[in-house]
């Protein structure tokens, strides 16, 4: 009887991993479908975004679907700066890696896109930036 005690905190772990596998797997099947088309799109711990049609969209992952937060047309784009997430205003240094924004600045406008990873939002930023100077 104490064997089948002991391996009932292990079934328990299994469970739980198991469900969390799943509702991992059901967000990325939701995302693909979200992104297809898309020209530009990231999933990550921050949330999801894309480039459509000139339009970049990003959302959060609530309640099993896809929740629009803001989006901002490229063609306004002028300025993208990569920030800090936590600090305020300070910009980050090319050394600079971990969660981060982009901050996007065009036509009287400020909006910020959350990024998990500094590397992938400045490869982003330059994609963008090319982006928005081809649709001049």
């Amino acid at each position: 009887m104490i064997h089948g005690l002991l391996w009932l905190p292990l079934l328990l772990v299994f469970v739980l991993l198991t469900g969390l596998g799943w509702l991992e797997r059901r967000r990325q099947d939701l995302y693909l479908i979200w992104a297809k088309d898309s020209e530009l799109a990231k999933l990550d711990d921050s949330g999801a975004a894309r480039l459509k049609n000139g339009i970049l969209t990003w959302s959060s992952f609530e309640a099993g679907s896809f929740k629009e937060q803001d989006h901002f047309e490229i063609a306004k784009l002028e300025l993208v700066e990569l920030m800090s997430l936590t600090s305020g205003e300070a910009p980050l240094t090319n050394e600079s890696q971990g969660r981060c924004r982009l901050r996007l600045v065009g036509s009287k406008k400020e909006m910020d896109v959350p990024f998990a990873d500094a590397d992938r939002a400045r490869s982003w930023m330059n994609q963008l930036m090319r982006k928005a100077r081809c649709d001049l």
